[in-house]
This record gives C-alpha cells, structure tokens and sequence, in this order.
C-alpha cells in the first residue's frame, strides 16, 4: 500500500510518499522495490530502485530511505511537470527467471505555480525603501546643519566675550601702565648769538687775550617737527 493518496504542493516544494510492504519471510528470495511515474494514464514510468541491502538511496531528484516494511521516496525541487500518479512495485525473486510483481494503488501528486506577490504590494516595498533612506538623509543633514550653527554660535559667543573683557582693562589702564610712545629723534640746527652791550665794551687793548665766555643753552620741549619748522631748517 502507498500513502498518503493525494498530495498538493508549490513549486520548488519536496513532495514524500511511503510504500509498505507485506510478505512472508523466505530465506531464500530475494526482493527489490521499484517506484513509478504514470502520466496521464500513459505507459508507467520506473523513477527509482532500492533493495533491501541498501538502506539509502539518493540522487539529485529522489532520495529512498529502507526502513522495512516501510519504504519511502522524497521527490526533491517540484515542478509542474511533476504532476501525476506514483506507485510502487515490489519484485520478489523466487528461482532463476521466476519473479513475482506486486503493484500498490495509485497516489496522486498535483504541483501548482509558486505563488505571485501580490502586484500592488511590490511598489509599496519598493517606495517604501527609498523613502525610508530619504529621510534618513535628510535627518542627517539637519544634524550636520544643527551642529555646524551651535560651532559657529559658539564662537562669536566666545569671540564677543574676549572682546568685553579686554575692552574695560584698556580703557581703564592708569597713564603709567600705558605702553610708552615710540618718539622720533630730531636734530635742529640753530646759530647762537651773543649779543653785547656796546656801552660797557672794553677796549680790545684791556681785553684779556685769553677771554672766555659762557652761555646757558635751554632747549624747549621736543614738538613736532612742523612743514614750517622743517622749511626753517632747510634753509
């Protein structure tokens, strides 16, 4: 007997039947189990072959496992043309050239199209993608803009106060502290002239002959040198 009897799956779905088997113990027979694929009532077709001295049996499409009685049979990667009866045959080998074939029923397998998203949701994953990385974006961006304004708020904050501070310390600085004026030495030339009171001359005669006079030079307090001053002092 082979179940279950019916058997619906997608595409891409593994599909798995189990055949169990009932004979009397004989020593001397031996037996194997065949599966088989009947299209559209067509010719059967023999899909795969294990005996009982191989507990697995595997292949890209089948895989077989022996666990006696019970035999099973995977159908891996379904596709459309899957679709159909399956059943399996046990052949019991009595004498050379004598065998004895025994047939399960039938179970159907139907594999229908892997399922279609649905089309009005895809453009709703799709815009939802980039609509979540925009606002990513522009939540970016508004942080980049919000601390590059607190820098530079806080530095003509800091700038500001540097300035108030100085400002008061400048302004009242005593005149002693002040920083000394950088003033230009001049030179002015002069003649001196020594007037001499001609009532009370002597006569050269009495004069001495070493006679030495003195005078008091007082020079007044630096000024500017005027373009006026400056053009007494080129000529």
């Amino acid at each position: 007997t082979i179940f279950p009897s019916v058997l619906t799956f997608h595409e891409g779905g593994i599909a798995t039947f189990s055949c169990n088997i009932s004979m009397e113990s004989d020593s001397g027979s031996e037996y194997s189990l065949n599966w088989y694929k009947d299209t559209n009532h067509s010719q059967a077709q023999k899909i795969a072959e294990i005996s009982p001295n191989h507990p697995r049996m595997e292949t890209e499409k089948y895989r077989l496992t022996n666990h006696t009685p019970v035999f099973k049979i995977e159908i891996r990667n379904l596709h459309q043309n899957d679709s159909g009866s399956y059943y399996c045959g046990l052949i019991t080998f009595f004498e050379p050239n004598k065998f004895l074939l025994m047939e399960s029923n039938r179970s159907r397998l139907m594999v229908t199209a892997a399922p279609e998203m649905n089309p009005t949701e895809e453009p709703e994953i799709e815009e939802g993608s980039p609509s979540d990385h925009i606002k990513a974006m522009l939540l970016g961006i508004l942080l980049l803009a919000g601390v590059i304004l607190l820098l530079i708020f806080g530095y003509l904050t800091i700038t500001y106060r540097r300035g108030d501070v100085q400002k008061p310390s400048s302004e009242n600085m005593p005149a002693e502290e002040k920083p000394p004026v950088v003033s230009i030495s001049t030179v002015d030339y002069g003649v001196l002239e020594f007037q001499r009171d001609q009532c009370t001359q002597v006569p050269p005669k009495t004069q001495p002959a070493d006679q030495t006079e003195y005078a008091t030079i007082i020079f007044p307090e630096e000024k500017p040198v005027t373009p006026e001053r400056g053009k007494k002092r080129q000529d």
